[in-house]
C-alpha cells in the first residue's frame, strides 16, 4: 500500500474530500453543499451560518481522514474566500480542524490543478483539450494537451449568476436570456485571451453542474461514478436539461432523478454557463470528468514527494 493521501477544497458551493492510497486508487470521494459563497457577492463577507456548516463538514471529513490513517492533506478555498473580507477567521478555525491551513488559490493555480487532474486518464492524441471547471463563484478554463498552454479564470459561477441574474421562480425569459448574453460576453474574452480554446477537440467539463447535467440526462435515482465519469453529454442533452430544468419550479424542479436538493436552486445558472461554452466554441459534446482539481491536489502531493 501506498501513502494514504489527501486534498480537501472548499469551494464557493460545495467542500469535497478525496483520499487516495499513494495517488493511485481512489478510497475515498465525498461532497457535501454547503454554500461558503452564501451572500459573498452582496456583503464581501463569509455568512456565520455558512462558516458554521462549512466547518462542520470539515470535522466530519477530518473523521475520515483519521480513520484511513492519511498521512498528508493538501486544502484549499477558492473564489469564494478569495472574495471574501473575513476569510483569515475562517482559515485559521478550518486549520485547527484539519491540520494544514487552506491556501487560497488564484484562479491560474486552480485552472492548472484542475487541468492536472483531469486529464491525467487521458489519451494525449486526443488533445488539445479544453478543461472547463464550473464552480459556484469562478469558472476556469485551461488549453493543452499534457500540459496547460493558457489557463484563464472569469468571475461567473453557478452561485453568483444565481444570486446576481435569476430573481424568480422559475426565473423569465428576460433573464435567462440575460445569464445567456453575461456569459457570452466573458467567453470573447476566453477567445481573445486563449486563442487555443478555439483549436481544442475536445470539451472537458468538470464539477458539480457538470456531473448534475449528466445525471439528470440519465435519469440516475442515485449517483453512480461509474455512469458518470467519462460520460460524453452531447450539447443536444445538454440543451433539453437546460430547458427542462429553467422552466420548472424549484418544487418541480427538485424531482429531477439526479438533481441533488441542494443544488436545484443554482442548477439552473451552472447548466446555462455550459450551454453558452458549448455553442459559443460549437462543441458537439462534452467529456464529463470526475476526476478534477481535488485528483490534481493529490497528484501535486506524490510529484512533492523526495
Amino acid at each position: 500500500m501506498g501513502e494514504m493521501l489527501a486534498g480537501v477544497d472548499c469551494g464557493t458551493n460545495s467542500t469535497r474530500l478525496l483520499v487516495s492510497d499513494g495517488g493511485t486508487r481512489t478510497v475515498e470521494r465525498l461532497m457535501r453543499i454547503t454554500r461558503l459563497g452564501q451572500g459573498v457577492d452582496a456583503t464581501g463577507a463569509l455568512a456565520p451560518q455558512a462558516v458554521q456548516r462549512t466547518l462542520d463538514v470539515l470535522r466530519e471529513y477530518r473523521d475520515v481522514m483519521d480513520r484511513h490513517g492519511v498521512e498528508r492533506v493538501r486544502m484549499t478555498a477558492t473564489s469564494a474566500a478569495r472574495d471574501a473580507a473575513n476569510s483569515d477567521a475562517f482559515f485559521d478555525a478550518a486549520e485547527k480542524i484539519v491540520g494544514v491551513r487552506p491556501e487560497l488559490l488564484n484562479g491560474d493555480q486552480e485552472a492548472r490543478l484542475s487541468f492536472l487532474g483531469a486529464t491525467s486518464e487521458l489519451d494525449p492524441s486526443d488533445g488539445p483539450f479544453l478543461v472547463v471547471d464550473i464552480g459556484g463563484g469562478s469558472t476556469e478554463f485551461a488549453v493543452g494537451t499534457t500540459e496547460p498552454e493558457g489557463v484563464l479564470s472569469l468571475d461567473i459561477g453557478c452561485v453568483r449568476l444565481t444570486e446576481k441574474f435569476l430573481h424568480h421562480d422559475p426565473p423569465t425569459a428576460e433573464e435567462l436570456s440575460q445569464v445567456i448574453s453575461v456569459v457570452r460576453d466573458y467567453l470573447e474574452d476566453v477567445a481573445r485571451d486563449l486563442p487555443a480554446s478555439r483549436d481544442a477537440e475536445r470539451l472537458v467539463g468538470l464539477a458539480g453542474t457538470v456531473t448534475t447535467v449528466a445525471a439528470v440526462e440519465q435519469g440516475l435515482l442515485e449517483y453512480s461514478r461509474e455512469k458518470i465519469h467519462h460520460f460524453a453529454l452531447t450539447r443536444e442533452a445538454a440543451e433539453d436539461v437546460f430547458r427542462t430544468l429553467a422552466t420548472e419550479r424549484r418544487a418541480d424542479r427538485v424531482h429531477n432523478p439526479g438533481l441533488e436538493q441542494a443544488r436545484a436552486d443554482v442548477i439552473v445558472g451552472g447548466t446555462a454557463i455550459l450551454v453558452a461554452i458549448m455553442r459559443f466554441f460549437g462543441f458537439d459534446e462534452c467529456l464529463v470528468s470526475e476526476a478534477d482539481i481535488l485528483d490534481g491536489l493529490v497528484l501535486s502531493l506524490t510529484a512533492s514527494r523526495g
